[in-house]
């Protein structure tokens, strides 16, 4: 009797980075040197446990045939349609027992296998290596039946020796990935678990003489204009830079005239490496990094960070990103105003660095490490605290640091997020700061800044950013001498985030205060044939954080929400601000480093929202922080007497790298007089007769006193007061906030289920009123609200009179009247748009003429909530109806109710109805950012107080 003899997988819960793998070093895309990418299709085994199986699958003349197959790169549970099991979505709980260093037994273990060849030509001197990019959570790799080495450190690049194992054919590369291992602990990133191999591998050729580690130092110095450029190289060599008349030895300085790398101006420099064995192009950028002042300093200036948080996604391939997805993300940016992003929670794939080297980013560059899972045990066990992991978490600063540290874009390295405080972070602070200290160090979690160089905070209050930029906020000496940035500020979950523009002005108060960057980029919602988009909870998990895992500037597809076009507004690198009535414009450049030479200025003055002239506005190229007052042309002569704005644009005068000419990257909107407001004297009067009370062009039933007709458009619903809103994902709050969860409080007292009472229907001489009481069940608080219509003939007016009653001790969600029609379509309105705004989102609305139709106003959040209101409506037209408003209002039209909206989950789970749902508001709640930040400025709040206000409708058909 024979017995099979389980693999050992002790190494799966070794604390141990691994073993066999090459140091790390630096990584380049391309040399003279011969690659062989093997990326593509590979065959596939899932097993349900680490050592179901043995290792005979990776001896040569093994039998895969009967073998699933998975691309790669990719994550095995994206593919094979739910056969190879399904992502998990957690924000910090570990999705198993906290045991450190053990993992489950049940443990999805994918063992892949490639077959390849080499190509005819590959040369035969020299050696090889065979480099990983990105494996989730542990590999352990064979080559040819011989094993290399395993190793965890899932975002960073791993190398292996293998010249001696090649052969001209059928090479057998076999990877054993383990989803769950003691690098797991190490890796609680606020993401879906996707277990695979998601990144590059490649074979690359090792010339004798060929390069190896290499580290380019590029200085700058602001006083002289010059840059001093070394490369240190451990294989000695000649650099040459052709446009600098440079060619020097490795190791030797040079110092020459230069233009300098910065964000707006990212200037590279080609250049080359030249061994015996090798030629490796450089790109190279000069720029100097430093502390002075109390400030963070890049070539002698203070640079205010205008940021963004990006995870790796894509809605299909998870974090296997191509690199055309990534130049569509730093395009996005770009175009969007952005400046900085911080790689949250782990270094992306270089040729993403690449792309912010080229087109111009400030990088905070993020270490594999996040321990969040440990709060719930009071950091009991952390990893960073115990040093049988430091060897694990210096290894992954040292692949970090020594992979990335060539691109000019990168001025600090982060040591990682959430994990608490430890001995791990401050070895790896001290480690990092001896390897390059040419840059900054940053962690959030050090308040204490004890080994870090700047103070970094997530999601502080207004008042507290203040008492910070003041300097009134305390704490150690070293931390009051440092500069303040928000790591993660302005959750950018579903609508909103608000108050971005009262952040900003306390950032452009205080120059402490060096920006912030929204958390985060792309919402992570997994493509899904009936969902639309999944997110936590919709594979099954056990765990699972539902949709925080979708708070994104761009949705899963990376189609720009409302948030991405308000925080372009809120951070444009221009400011215009003008006084339309004496014509005008005072123009500032926000700019750190570029003056307004690469911009041209229009302006436009409009007559009721349509442009009756334009023309070209001379604004002086002003230095960064210079300010300029230009006076606009003499307003165009035009008979109509409306209302009078002019606009004012900044579009990029010639084609860039990131934007065509033309391209709007600022503007600025003021009034060159008041609006006039709709009126009429009220000189008809309602006429019953059969149960119907006729006034003007509209009837009404006259025991209810409801509203049926306008002219020959049906009214499907009365209008009638309406203070619910579906909940927006800022307005259900952070379960740590429960104190302010203004959609918890609004349930609560019962707004989602107002009873409306009928108190009186009254025709008098001039107008018809209907009073009615409105209240939740339940409570004894109410609002008495009062319909008065009014008509010449041909317009109808509703003037809405609401008087709280009782103790209201919260604001309310919103404040209008919401109406039904049967028929609506397209809709064209003079007010805010084109996009969605409410109190504190409202910088990007641009007063205009807009059109759309009723699909084209919903914006698809990707849990269903309350969107797609226009503000600052003076008038819009809609299923054959004209509604003026007295004063500006806030519009939304959606063919559901909003409790239907409220009930949604998915936006495959609402359906169309027969009627056209709208909404004249009269105030709107603010959005804030609560769903994991502050809640609405009070500024903001929708209090319930006496209100009046009118609407006119007319017909137009």
């Amino acid at each position: 009797m024979s017995f099979r003899t389980t693999p050992s997988v002790d190494y799966v819960e070794d604390v141990s980075p691994g073993s066999g793998a090459l140091p790390p070093r630096a990584w380049y895309a391309a040399s003279d040197a011969r690659s062989l990418s093997l990326n593509g299709s590979w065959r596939f085994r899932l097993s349900a446990t680490a050592g179901a199986e043995d290792d005979s699958f990776a001896e040569e003349g093994y039998d895969a045939g009967n073998w699933a197959e998975v691309t790669v790169p990719g994550h095995w549970v994206l593919q094979g349609d739910g056969a190879f099991g399904s992502p998990i979505y957690t924000n910090h709980l570990y999705p198993f027992p906290v045991d450190p260093p053990y993992v489950p037994t049940e443990n999805p273990t994918g063992d892949h296998l490639r077959v390849f060849d080499l190509p005819s030509d590959w040369p035969s001197d020299g050696g090889a290596v065979l480099r990983f990019d990105g494996v989730e959570s542990c590999a352990r790799v064979w080559l040819n039946g011989t094993e290399l080495g395993e190793f965890k450190g899932s975002r960073l690049a791993h190398e292996f020796a293998v010249g001696e194992l090649l052969k001209p054919g059928a090479n057998v590369l076999a990877v054993r990935v383990h989803q769950w291992s003691a690098g797991s602990y190490l890796e609680d990133q606020d993401q879906w678990w996707l277990p695979g191999i998601f990144r590059d591998v490649t074979l690359l050729h090792r010339p004798s003489g060929g390069a190896g580690d290499f580290f380019v130092h590029a200085s700058y110095d602001h006083t002289t204009g010059e840059g001093t450029l070394r490369v240190d190289s451990d294989v000695d060599g000649r650099v040459s830079v052709p446009a600098l008349d440079i060619d020097v030895a490795t190791g030797e300085p040079v110092t020459v005239a230069v233009r300098p790398w910065t964000a707006e101006t990212p200037k590279l420099y080609d250049g080359v490496l030249v061994t015996d064995g090798e030629r490796v192009p450089l790109r190279i950028g000069f720029r100097t990094v430093v502390l002075e002042d109390g400030l963070i300093k890049v070539n002698g200036k203070a640079v205010l960070f205008k940021g963004v948080n990006r995870h790796e996604w894509h809605p299909e391939h998870g974090r296997a990103l191509d690199l055309e997805t990534m130049r569509e993300d730093v395009l996005l940016m770009k175009r969007h105003n952005l400046n900085a992003v911080r790689t949250s929670h782990y270094p992306p794939h270089p040729a993403f660095l690449d792309l912010c080297d080229e087109y111009g980013l400030w990088v905070i560059d993020e270490c594999d490490l996040e321990t969040h899972g440990f709060t719930e045990q009071d950091w009991r066990d952390n990893p960073v605290d115990d040093d049988r992991w430091t060897p694990a978490l210096l290894d992954r600063a040292a692949r970090m640091v020594e992979r990335d540290k060539n691109h000019p874009s990168i001025v600090f390295w982060s040591l990682g997020n959430e994990a608490g405080t430890g001995r791990g972070l401050t070895a790896m602070a001290e480690w990092i700061h001896g390897r390059d200290p040419e840059r900054l160090v940053h962690y959030e979690g050090d308040w204490n800044c004890r080994d870090t160089d700047v103070y970094s905070r997530m999601y502080a209050f207004h008042d507290e950013v203040e008492k910070i930029g003041q300097q009134l906020d305390g704490g150690t000496h070293k931390r009051r001498e440092l500069p303040f940035i928000q790591c993660e500020y302005a959750h950018a979950m579903g609508n909103g985030p608000g108050g971005l523009a009262d952040y900003q002005e306390l950032f452009e108060k205080y120059e402490r205060l060096q920006g912030a960057f929204v958390w985060e980029w792309i919402d992570h919602g997994v493509r899904h044939a009936e969902l639309g988009y999944a997110y936590g909870g919709d594979f099954g998990e056990e765990l699972h954080d539902g949709n925080f895992v979708c708070d994104g500037l761009v949705f899963p597809d990376r189609t720009p929400s409302p948030g991405l076009i308000e925080y372009k507004k809120v951070i444009e690198p221009v400011r215009i601000e003008g006084d339309g009535a004496n014509g005008i414009v005072h123009v500032t450049n926000k700019q750190d480093f570029a003056d307004l030479s690469a911009l041209a200025f229009e302006w436009s003055c409009q007559v009721d929202g349509e442009t009756v002239e334009s023309g070209s506005l001379a604004v002086p190229a002003l230095a960064p922080g210079e300010s300029a007052e230009v006076k606009l042309p003499e307003p165009p002569v035009d008979g109509r007497g409306g209302e009078r704005q002019w606009t004012v644009r900044a579009l990029l005068a010639h084609d860039t790298s990131w934007a065509a000419k033309g391209h709007v990257v600022a503007w600025g909107q003021f009034a060159a007089g008041a609006r006039p407001l709709p009126s009429f004297p009220a000189i008809d009067r309602p006429v019953r007769d059969e149960g119907r009370i006729t006034l003007g062009p509209a009837g009404f039933d006259a025991r209810t006193g409801a509203l049926l007709s306008i002219g020959d458009v049906e009214v499907g619903a009365t209008p009638r007061l309406d203070v619910w809103r579906a909940p927006t994902d800022n307005d259900d709050g952070a379960e740590w906030q429960s104190d302010t969860r203004y959609g918890t409080l609004w349930r609560t007292l019962g707004l989602h289920r107002m009873r409306h009472r009928l108190v009186s229907v009254e025709a008098g001489d001039d107008a018809l009123t209907v009073r009615t009481r409105v209240a939740p069940a339940a409570r004894e608080v109410g609002l008495d609200t009062v319909y008065r219509w009014t008509s010449d003939g041909e317009r109808l007016r509703l003037t809405v009179s609401v008087t709280p009653q009782g103790d209201w001790t919260v604001p309310l969600p919103r404040l209008g009247v919401r109406f039904g029609l049967a028929e609506a379509d397209r809709v064209e309105w003079f007010g805010g748009g084109p996009g969605e705004a409410y109190p504190d989102t409202g910088k990007a609305s641009m007063v205009g003429r807009w059109q759309s139709t009723v699909d084209g106003l919903q914006t698809p959040y990707v849990r269903p909530q309350e969107n797609g209101a226009r503000a600052e409506v003076r008038w819009v037209e809609l299923g054959g109806l004209r509604i003026e408003g007295d004063p500006e209002f806030w519009f939304t039209a959606r063919r559901w109710t909003t409790e239907q909206l409220d009930a949604a989950r998915h936006r495959t789970d609402l359906t169309a109805g027969d009627t056209v749902w709208v909404n004249l508001d009269h105030g709107q709640h603010g959005i804030g950012s609560q769903s994991c930040g502050p809640g609405p400025l009070p500024q903001y709040f929708l209090k319930a107080e006496p209100a009046e206000f009118s609407f006119v409708f007319s017909t137009t058909r």
